[in-house]
């Protein structure tokens, strides 16, 4: 850290400008994705870089349960299949010296350990983020009663309109009815949102009459609620979900229900203290854990498939 100095006069004694009694500081994004990752159970420390899930498939429903008398009761198969995830160190840290701490009015350390859980939580974010988005269900918006789906993990069509009412409806009877996917708590499916997606909903008129009579609160409290069965949550976290499609129309989204995706966790992550060095003048504080978010299913297929992605080629 150095000081800045200048004269007083020109020929004159030198001063420092004052400084502020308070730290200022600059604000980050909001983050919810981590919240929604199932840790696995039995996996940490001496059990090696990755962990195996163990996916159980439904059993065909056969067009009838109806056995003869004299026939045996027919077999069908049951299948299992695997998704591996391997963890990774994930870690950030920030030097300072000594001299900067005998030297300055604030104890700087606690801004440094304060900004560093603040960049972890955004980097582990995207991180979860990016776990959800591997899913194989894409869907674009392409006008306010249209959009396209894809099941090849391939966003292929360009979003041309952002996130309504109508799309939320779609995006739901998918979850439930085609994908059969159950739900993440009680009666709720799981979206969560970049603001702009939302904002195309509040601005739906569909959205603004309905509203008027559930929760006229609504719009001044800027929450869009539960909409088929979707709770939303709100996030301006631009490394997560931006904004996309034809001049940034659309605001990313990630539709989901239980067992999305799962979090492996060797070392939580955690504030270090590096050992000073250079006589105690060098010092370092770090942010430092082995872990890795993965898709768990990661499958179209109905009774498989947890995640829908809402975004643009």
């Amino acid at each position: 850290m150095a000081f800045t100095w200048t004269f007083d006069a020109p020929l004159g004694v030198y001063k420092q400008h004052a400084l502020s009694k308070h730290l200022y500081l600059a604000t980050v994004e909001d983050s919810h994705f981590v919240e929604f990752a199932r840790p696995v159970d039995g996996f940490g420390k001496k059990k090696g870089e990755n962990v195996t899930l163990v996916r159980v498939a439904t059993i065909t429903e056969p067009s009838s349960g109806v056995i003869a008398e004299s026939s045996k009761i027919p077999e069908d198969i049951f299948s299992l299949s695997t998704v591996s995830i391997t963890v990774n160190e994930y870690g950030r840290a920030v030097p300072f010296t000594s001299l900067a701490e005998d030297l300055s009015e604030f104890d700087i350390e606690n801004p440094i350990q304060m900004r560093l859980k603040e960049q972890q939580k955004l980097v582990l974010d995207t991180a979860c983020a990016t776990a959800f988005k591997t899913c194989k269900v894409k869907y674009a918006p392409t006008s306010s009663t249209a959009g396209t789906f894809d099941t090849d993990g391939t966003q292929s069509t360009t979003a041309l309109a952002n996130l309504n009412v109508f799309h939320v409806e779609v995006l739901a009877d998918r979850l439930w009815d085609d994908y059969r996917v159950p739900r993440w708590s009680g009666d709720d499916y799981v979206a969560i949102c970049r603001t702009l997606a939302l904002r195309g909903i509040k601005r739906d008129p569909q959205w603004e009459s309905w509203k008027i009579y559930t929760t006229p609160e609504a719009k001044a409290t800027g929450e869009v609620g539960k909409i088929e069965g979707v709770r939303f949550v709100q996030t301006n976290h631009n490394s997560a979900l931006g904004k996309v499609g034809t001049g940034s129309v659309l605001g990313e989204c990630i539709f989901f229900g239980q067992d999305a995706v799962a979090l492996a966790e060797v070392q939580s992550p955690e504030l270090r203290a590096a050992i000073p060095t250079d006589f105690g003048r060098s010092k370092s504080v770090a942010w430092y854990g082995i872990l890795e978010f993965g898709l768990i299913w990661d499958t179209a297929n109905a009774g498989e498939a947890k995640v829908i992605h809402v975004g643009s080629a």
